[in-house]
């Protein structure tokens, strides 16, 4: 009797225990974990297969899994760190753990994995868009005149110009996106908010990888731009935005927002308007931001 109420309570805490599953979204990381040998599958569409099977069984058994990127390269670095084998699924265990806290990662909620491969790419794309935006501004350095920080100075006033934005918006739900060609590529972040009886609803995450973004314009005074989307029941769509000048905004007139969402990007040809879309000119944000650094 003793035995079989250490299984049942050992089944129980098996239940409660969260997992997470290491995940090799595409052909090329999955070659690249093949030169381990204790790594033993030959085919990615079977090891996807297999990995599914695995998460609806866990679910079945009432077991949370969160779904990590396990990309390769980052696992070798860090087993050279560490000093661990990298050929021993002890240390992909390790590795996997680690990623739960630290990298991006989703937990699975039963839908299949072709949903959620791409929700985790683009968690990932956005993690590594804010590290990288995150580095570029606090390398933006002090004023040479005040010692000011400048990094600091630039995501204060961005967060003021944010709120402005969404307190200025009509009620409905905002999609807003911010682009910036600070460097190389360019850079660009999405949130999503939600007005209620006049409360703003948001993620804070995105909200933090957005500001963060529009800050590092702001400190470098890069191009730019920053565009939304109002959408409410009953109500046609509106579409405007600012483009960035110096270390601010500047609005866009109505034909700019039109020509810009009515031109295809590559080839330059005109596409038709949506129907139900207004594109007008943005609100007035007034001057309760913070102002620039101007020295």
């Amino acid at each position: 009797m003793a035995h079989t109420d250490n299984l049942t309570m050992r089944r129980v805490l098996h239940r409660e225990i969260a997992g997470t599953i290491g995940l090799l979204t595409d052909e090329h990381d999955f070659r690249a974990m093949r030169r381990y040998r204790s790594f033993t599958f030959d085919d990615h569409r079977t090891y996807l297969q297999q990995v599914e099977a695995l998460l609806k069984s866990r679910a079945a058994q009432g077991t949370h899994t969160t779904v990590a990127l396990f990309d390769p390269q980052e696992y070798a670095d860090y087993c050279a760190a560490t000093g661990l084998d990298p050929d021993a699924p002890a240390s992909r265990s390790r590795f996997t753990a680690e990623l739960a806290a630290e990298g991006p990662s989703i937990p699975y909620d039963g839908r299949p994995l072709t949903d959620l491969v791409p929700e985790l790419v683009d968690a990932a794309v956005r993690q590594a868009t804010w590290e990288y935006a995150s580095t570029l501004l606090a390398r933006a350095g002090t004023c040479a005149t005040c010692g000011e920080d400048l990094g600091r100075a630039a995501f204060t006033r961005a967060s003021a110009l944010l709120v402005r934005i969404l307190d200025t918006a009509p009620p409905g739900h905002r999609h807003l996106v911010c682009s910036v060609s600070a460097t190389t590529e360019t850079l660009v972040a999405v949130l999503h908010a939600d007005d209620h009886d006049g409360a703003t609803e948001l993620d804070e995450t995105e909200a933090l990888e957005f500001t963060t973004v529009l800050a590092l314009g702001i400190a470098t005074r890069s191009p730019g731009g920053l565009v939304m989307r109002t959408s409410a029941p009953g109500a046609s769509d509106r579409v405007y935005g600012w483009r960035l000048r110096g270390n601010g905004l500047e609005p866009l007139t109505a034909g700019e927002v039109f020509d810009a969402y009515c031109t295809d990007v590559e080839s330059g040809d005109l596409i038709s308007p949506e129907s139900g879309v207004d594109y007008c000119e943005p609100p007035d944000l007034g001057d309760d931001a913070p102002p620039p650094h101007r020295h």
